[in-house]
C-alpha cells in the first residue's frame, strides 16, 4: 500500500507475454507479478503449498533491512522479489534468501508497488517518474516524467503500461519505449492502481470517482461518483468492479455501465483494495476490521478485528487471507470463517500488501524491513 493509498504490487512473472488483465486460460503461474496479480482479483489460485492446515507453522524465512519505512508492496517473479523503499530505491532480492541482487536509485521515495512483465520491472517514484528497468540487472530502459508523485502501482497489459499520477492524470505508455499513447485527466490525484480487464481500464481518483476508460484510446466509458476519495484500487471479475472509498463504503459496480449493484458501509475510510476469491470480497478498513462480503449481494459473511487500522490490501491463496495492519502485525485468516490462523509482529505499521507465491508470504513494514515467511 502507499502512503495514503494501497499499493502493493507484486510482480507476476515468468517473463511471459501475458496481459495483466487475466490469468492465462489453461495455465497456472504461481507468482505475483503486480499489485493485482494478473487476474485483477489479488487471488493466487495456483498456490498449493500453504493452506489452512499448515499456515500456522509459518516462520521467518528471512528479512531484508533498509532502515527506511517500506510502504511499497512486493512483486514476485522468477525467483526474485521486487520492492520499493522510502530511501528512494527499488530493490531486487533473491526470493529464497533475501540476498540483494541489485538496486536502482530514483530521486524520490518509492511507495509504488512494482509490476513485472516480459523481463521488465515498472515502478513509480515520488520524483514524478515512472521507470522501466531490466528485471535481471536493474539497468534503466526508459523513464517517463509525469507532473507529480507517482504513488500508483502500474498495470501492464498487451504491451501497454497504465499508471496514475498525483498530477491527476491516468497515463497509457508504450511498454517497450515509454512513449505516451494517451492520458486522461481526472479531477484530483490518481493514486489508485489501474485494473485492466476486457479492453477497459478501471481506476479511482481522489476526486471521488471511479473511472472506466477505453484501454486503447483513453476515452471515458463511464464514471461513478462515491462520497469520498478513491485511493483503493479496483478488483474486476465476472462483470463486476469492486472498490473502496474514503466515504467508508465498499462498492460493487456493473463493469459495463458503472451502475451500482450494491454497497457495504464499514466504520471508517476504505483505503484497502479488495481481493475477490470464490464468490467472496475481502477488504480492510480504517475501522480496524477485515471484512468478507458476499460478492453477489454485499452481505456480510464475517469480519475480523485487528488492533489498529487496516490499510493493507488482502491477498488470498488456498483458503487463506493474508493482510497487514497498523498494529504492526501480519495476519493469516481462514477465508471461509475469518478465524485467526497465524500472526507475526513486525516492529511498526504494516501498510504494505502481502504477496503469496510458492509457499512463501512476502511483505514490507514501516520498521524498515522486507519479510519473507515460509513453513518451518
Amino acid at each position: 500500500m502507499k502512503r495514503l493509498s494501497i499499493s502493493i504490487l507484486i510482480l507476476c512473472a515468468c517473463f511471459v507475454p501475458v496481459a495483466s488483465g487475466q490469468q492465462p486460460s489453461g495455465k497456472c503461474y504461481n507468482s505475483w507479478g503486480e499489485f493485482h496479480r494478473y487476474n485483477m482479483w489479488r487471488w493466487n489460485r495456483c498456490e498449493k503449498v500453504l493452506g489452512v492446515k499448515d499456515v500456522g507453522n509459518l516462520g521467518l524465512k528471512w528479512s531484508f533491512a533498509r532502515g527506511y519505512l517500506v510502504d511499497s508492496s512486493p512483486a514476485v517473479a522468477n525467483g526474485v522479489v521486487y520492492i520499493g523503499s522510502t530511501d528512494g530505491n527499488l530493490f531486487a532480492l533473491k526470493a529464497s534468501t533475501g540476498a540483494q541482487l541489485w538496486s536502482y536509485t530514483t530521486r524520490g521515495e518509492v511507495n509504488s508497488a512494482p509490476a513485472v512483465a516480459n523481463g521488465v520491472v515498472y515502478v513509480g517514484s515520488d520524483d514524478n517518474n515512472l521507470y522501466a528497468l531490466r528485471a535481471d540487472t536493474g539497468n534503466l530502459l526508459w523513464s517517463y516524467a509525469t507532473g507529480n508523485y507517482v504513488y500508483s502501482s502500474p498495470a501492464v497489459a498487451d504491451g501497454v503500461v497504465y499508471v496514475g499520477s498525483n498530477d491527476g492524470n491516468v497515463y497509457a505508455l508504450n511498454a517497450h519505449t515509454g512513449a505516451l499513447l494517451w492520458s486522461y485527466t481526472t479531477g484530483n490525484a490518481a493514486q489508485s492502481s489501474p485494473a485492466v480487464a476486457n479492453g477497459v481500464v478501471y481506476v479511482g481518483s481522489n476526486d471521488g470517482n471511479v473511472y472506466a476508460l477505453n484501454a486503447g484510446t483513453g476515452a471515458l466509458l463511464w464514471s461513478y461518483t462515491t462520497g469520498g476519495g478513491v485511493f483503493s484500487s479496483p478488483a474486476v471479475t465476472n462483470g463486476v468492479v469492486y472498490v473502496g472509498s474514503v466515504d467508508s463504503n465498499v462498492y460493487a459496480l456493473n463493469a459495463k455501465t458503472g451502475a451500482k449493484l450494491w454497497s457495504y458501509t464499514t466504520g471508517n475510510f476504505v483505503y484497502s483494495s479488495p481481493a475477490v476469491a470464490n464468490g467472496v470480497v475481502y477488504v480492510g478498513s480504517v475501522d480496524s476490521n477485515v471484512y468478507a462480503l458476499n460478492a453477489t449481494t454485499g452481505a456480510l459473511l464475517w469480519s475480523y478485528t485487528a488492533g489498529s487500522q487496516v490499510k493493507s490490501s488482502p491477498a488470498v491463496a488456498n483458503g487463506v487471507v493474508y493482510v497487514g495492519s497498523e498494529d504492526s502485525n501480519v495476519y493469516a485468516l481462514k477465508a471461509s470463517t475469518g478465524a485467526l490462523l497465524w500472526t507475526y509482529a513486525t516492529g511498526y505499521y504494516v501498510n504494505s500488501s502481502p504477496a503469496v507465491a510458492n509457499g512463501v508470504v512476502y511483505v514490507g513494514s514501516y520498521d524498515g524491513n522486507v519479510y519473507a515467511f515460509g513453513l518451518k
